[in-house]
């Protein structure tokens, strides 16, 4: 049995989630493939028709400041002189046929794993979330039942006093029309 390159958690750290895609910035492949940055970005560009803009894209001036504002970098120099590139799924696979390296393949299968495994990982947390907002329904559902009962409860608590029936036994006809006659 072959030892894996990474183990599948030592990269799932490296994954972001940008414009609504999962990517890895350039400097994590770089460092898994054991090239630098520049050389990497070089072969991508060399290869440019291979990477469309769904497999990569340039992070933008904004996108930058905000990675220097929330870590609190001192200035864009840390990122090099270029803008730092976004590789999505894809255009990790693409840089294996690129880089045609025995290493690539080894490091690309370890990634591709680690996005499938954080694709699974997803569906089952969407999954929960589903059972978790139909049972939240069902409860919510038996509080508004619950407090109809209440509210039927204390209104029948609240009866007048002169609506209340005494304990026993009550004869229910009239009272006969008696006169009582005066004797003179």
């Amino acid at each position: 049995m072959s030892k894996e390159i990474l183990p599948v958690e030592g990269i799932a750290h490296a994954i972001l989630i940008l414009r609504e895609r999962r990517v890895m910035l350039d400097y994590h492949p770089a460092v898994l493939y054991r090239i630098e940055t520049r050389a990497l970005k070089q072969a991508m560009r060399r290869n440019s028709d291979c990477f469309p803009s769904n497999f990569m894209f340039e992070r933008s001036d904004q996108e930058i400041h905000k990675v220097v504002s929330h870590f609190v970098i001192r200035n864009r120099r840390k990122f090099g002189g270029a803008k730092p590139m976004a590789i999505t799924e894809q255009g990790i696979a693409m840089l294996s046929s690129v880089l045609d390296s025995e290493r690539a393949v080894k490091v690309n299968i370890a990634i591709m794993r680690t996005f499938v495994k954080l694709r699974q990982m997803l569906d089952t947390n969407r999954e929960l979330a589903q059972k978790f907002s139909e049972l939240e329904r069902r409860v919510g559902k038996h509080d508004q039942e619950i407090n109809t009962i209440l509210e039927a409860t204390r209104q029948l608590m609240a009866l007048p006093e002169n609506l209340r029936r005494e304990i026993g036994f009550h004869v229910r006809e009239k009272a006969p029309r008696y006169r009582v006659r005066e004797r003179v």
